[in-house]
């Protein structure tokens, strides 16, 4: 069983946490949150069948058994450079590091030198880091480009997500805007805090695996609005307020639309759907009727990723230069 450093104790990592010590599959010895609320708690207080000799220390400095941790999950920011001393001290001793970091799944699109910094203290130290998660990481990114491999020629891929965001955790529903009003919403937009993170890395990470030319991209977001008064896990959502977001993403090439991906996340979202259509010889169209639950999913793709990172040779990597993550069930 590996001995497991986590970084990142919010409810997305005490998801994770939890899930390790159920499936059986990894033991935590040791937890970093920087929150003050947290510092020096048990982990058993968190997430029950945890060792209570594991306290959460308020940083990286303060863990005192390096030598007994064979591998990290971070679980902190969607941004790349705020993740990134944390990354540089794990690979600088030489750890495999899974993280949920929406930018590290496809670096290169808006941080090429840091990427090339990591990918090269990776390779020094001999560790490995791996950017993934239910989305970016898999539905809209890993997953076309697998279904592309049935195919001869591709001239062009579409992904879409459309999920209720009713059972997902408070974050995910404040960060696309649940209970918000215009002004609220389009404030939020512009200071580039309510966006879904990652789009434009799943766009690129597929035009890079199945080697469709992107000459120009954008990407624009718009407010879903509740139809009907709604209960969320931010409060009570009136008839007319802000659900939710849509987002679109599309990659041309000679003015023709050759990546396109559709995200939509509301409360309350009807008929939700994950969906995958690749143009090609033959034509590909995958459908996930009701969708995939981000949160359950999320956690399940960081555990089974760890043992395939484990294994890969060090350096930076992407979900399409790792061997392929699947649940092994005892």
């Amino acid at each position: 069983m590996k001995r497991i450093l986590h970084v990142g104790v919010g409810p997305l990592g005490i998801r994770i946490l939890k899930d390790l010590h159920a499936r059986e599959v990894g033991h935590v010895v040791a937890a970093v949150d920087t929150s003050p609320e947290l510092a020096n708690h048990s982990l058993a207080e968190l997430v029950p069948g945890a060792s209570p000799a594991v306290r959460i220390k308020p940083s990286l400095e303060s863990v005192d058994n390096w030598d007994a941790i064979d591998c990290a999950i971070v679980t902190t920011s969607s941004d790349l450079r705020s993740c990134a001393d944390t990354f540089r001290a794990l690979l600088s001793r030489g750890l495999a590091v899974v993280s949920t970091c929406e930018e590290l799944v496809y670096p290169w699109l808006r941080h090429v030198a840091l990427a090339e910094e990591l990918d090269e203290l990776a390779k020094r130290h001999g560790g490995r880091l791996l950017g993934t998660g239910v989305n970016p990481g898999f539905l809209m990114d890993a997953l076309p480009v697998f279904a592309s491999s049935v195919c001869h020629r591709v001239r062009s891929v579409e992904a879409y997500r459309v999920q209720d965001a009713s059972a997902r955790r408070i974050p995910f529903q404040k960060k696309i805007g649940a209970g918000l009003d215009d002004a609220q919403f389009a404030q939020q937009v512009r200071d580039g805090t309510l966006r879904h993170v990652g789009l434009g890395e799943s766009l690129h990470f597929i035009a890079h695996s199945v080697g469709l030319e992107i000459e120009r991209w954008q990407e624009d977001i718009e407010p879903v609005k509740a139809t009907r008064d709604l209960q969320s896990g931010v409060g009570p959502i009136p008839r007319g307020r802000i659900a939710g977001v849509r987002q679109v993403a599309r990659g041309y090439c000679d003015e023709r639309v050759v990546v396109s991906l559709e995200f939509q996340a509301a409360v309350g979202q009807l008929d939700p759907y994950d969906r995958v259509v690749i143009d090609g010889e033959p034509r590909v169209d995958v459908v996930i009727p009701g969708g995939v639950h981000g949160d359950i999913a999320t956690s399940a793709i960081v555990i089974n990723s760890l043992p395939r990172v484990l294994e890969a040779r060090p350096g930076l990597h992407m979900m399409s230069t790792i061997a392929m993550p699947a649940c092994v069930v005892k």
